[in-house]
């Protein structure tokens, strides 16, 4: 029993120095990024500066609206109250340097070719289906989507929804659209191939923000994220029992998937379950394929779903 505690300790300790020491070489990667805060240059102009902005941004002035339309926001109150909540919550651009630097650094160690972006802050009218954009090589964040989960702006707004309003999540969410750019689709439309396109996602966020816990990375609060812990055996002798793993029914999305205020066992305990629960046991299977292979991070990224299930050896935690 000594001895195999003694194998234990020596794994765990050669696992958080290789982790160490991989950490310290991506402190050293170079990271430089322009930060434009057109939130503010919107801000501050005048309909007589409207010629000035256009040239200077004509991304964010689209040719087939009309001069008036952004005329009239910049006279529009709700406008500026906007601005006004932006401005608060976020004085300063050092607070995207901390959030961004960090995360640029861990893309760049794990996928060398990454370049970073010119990071631009705007307000959106709280379009949080949109949060994040890549566009190009353009990174543009609603910075009125990130205002906290409590924040007047967004009673109207399902709690499931506004509950990841708020500035901690900014770093999950541009880290997801990043990793949308690196993982290959699933290439049948099953039940597993989706789960496990989400798990890659996951997986990519435990390399690229080691800082940041599990229940944020996923989207939960820390009950939901326990919930899930907790019931994790039940909800995949569910999925096994009920045959989905390679189901093609589209409706499984919508049950299991996608952001939603619970998910869809159609059983009694619904409403205490957070939705998404697909993707969090996606996320677990791909853990399981990383630990129990020698393959790398590009490797994974193109690997077929079925070929991961296969040889994860995923066995779900009692």
């Amino acid at each position: 029993m000594k001895y195999c505690l003694l194998v234990i300790f020596g794994v765990l300790l050669f696992s958080c120095n290789n982790e160490n020491k991989v950490e310290k070489e991506i402190e050293k990667i170079p990271i430089n990024f322009e930060i434009i805060r057109f939130d503010r240059e919107f801000a501050k102009a005048t309909p007589a500066d409207l010629p000035k902005l256009k040239t200077e941004y004509p991304a964010f002035f689209p040719k087939q609206y009309n001069d008036s339309i952004w005329i009239e926001k910049l006279n529009d109150t709700l406008q500026d109250q906007l601005e006004s909540e932006v401005a608060k919550t976020f004085p300063k651009n050092e607070v995207f340097n901390e959030m961004l630097v960090t995360l640029f650094q861990h893309i760049k160690y794990y996928f060398p070719k990454f370049q970073t972006p010119v990071v631009v802050t705007t307000t959106s009218d709280v379009d949080y289906r949109n949060k994040v954009i890549l566009s190009n090589n353009m990174l543009i964040i609603g910075l009125d989507n990130y205002l906290g989960s409590e924040h007047r702006f967004y009673e109207g707004i399902d709690k499931y929804i506004s509950k990841e309003m708020k500035p901690s999540q900014i770093e999950p969410d541009v880290a997801d659209a990043y990793a949308r750019l690196y993982i290959q689709p699933p290439s049948k439309a099953t039940f597993l191939g989706q789960i496990v396109y989400f798990g890659k996602n996951l997986y990519l966020k435990d390399l690229w923000l080691p800082n940041i816990n599990d229940a944020e990375k996923i989207g939960y609060t820390e009950e939901e994220f326990q919930w899930a812990e907790e019931n994790e055996e039940y909800m995949w002798r569910y999925f096994v029992e009920k045959e989905l793993l390679y189901s093609t029914d589209s409706k499984l999305g919508a049950r299991f998937i996608s952001p939603a205020p619970f998910s869809k066992f159609y059983l009694d305990i619904d409403n205490e379950s957070p939705g998404m629960l697909g993707r969090y046991l996606g996320w677990k299977i791909v853990r399981a394929y990383m630990e129990n292979n020698d393959t790398d991070i590009q490797q994974l990224m193109i690997t077929d779903a079925d070929e991961i299930f296969t040889n994860s050896k995923y066995k779900p935690k009692k």
